[in-house]
């Protein structure tokens, strides 16, 4: 075996073990139902400790979050940019991330819709997620405008809420056939917004 890879693994600094412990509690278990307490049981480190690097924990919750959010946001620009250059594609190639998240043993669905449900409008950890949802939807409209789709706010809009949807529905089903759907959904919803390739025609 290697080195310990455990949150408590005393060679970790403390700020790491802090937030590999509360990433692995707050996404099996939600934001609310762990406590300070247990962060600091599972990582290994002192209350004062803790507290010396989050002051409270909607801060070590909103931290988390932005965490999530580099990773989360990363995926779904690599699937996109996996599916070509036309922006047609990157906007249905996207759901590819969505499928790859239902393939990673322990998901349990969108932390960012998980916070809003969990944590009190105009806290800390909410505004991080709702800051996250209207990135994402600035991006995809980003793609949507370069895809010439005839209202960009609409699609990015209704493709937003494929990805929601298919990570809430996930939660109760097979969330990689959601996700496919999402994706099938989102091909028809493109070509329906946006012109006809070069060299096609419209049916």
């Amino acid at each position: 075996m290697g080195r310990n890879t455990s949150p408590a693994d005393p060679q970790r600094p403390a700020r790491e073990r802090i937030l590999l412990a509360a990433a692995d509690l707050f996404g099996r278990h939600g934001l609310r139902a762990v406590g300070v307490d247990r962060v600091i049981a599972e990582s290994g480190v002192a209350k004062a400790t803790l507290y010396a690097h989050f002051s409270s924990k909607d801060e070590l919750s909103a931290t988390y979050l932005r965490n999530v959010d580099s990773l989360w946001a990363g995926k779904l620009r690599e699937a996109a940019q996996a599916a070509g250059e036309d922006p047609r594609d990157q906007l249905v190639g996207m759901f590819e991330a969505v499928k790859g998240a239902w393939r990673r043993h322990g998901f349990r669905g969108c932390a960012f819709i998980n916070a809003t449900a969990e944590s009190e409008p105009g806290s800390l950890p909410y505004q991080v997620a709702v800051a996250h949802k209207k990135a994402v939807h600035a991006w995809v409209r980003e793609l949507a405008v370069a895809a010439r789709a005839d209202d960009p706010d609409v699609l990015a809009r209704q493709l937003t809420l494929l990805i929601d949807g298919s990570l809430v529905a996930g939660r109760t089903g097979d969330g990689e056939a959601a996700a496919a759907a999402a994706a099938d959904a989102a091909a028809v919803l493109v070509e329906q917004a946006c012109p006809p390739r070069p060299g096609t025609s419209a049916p």
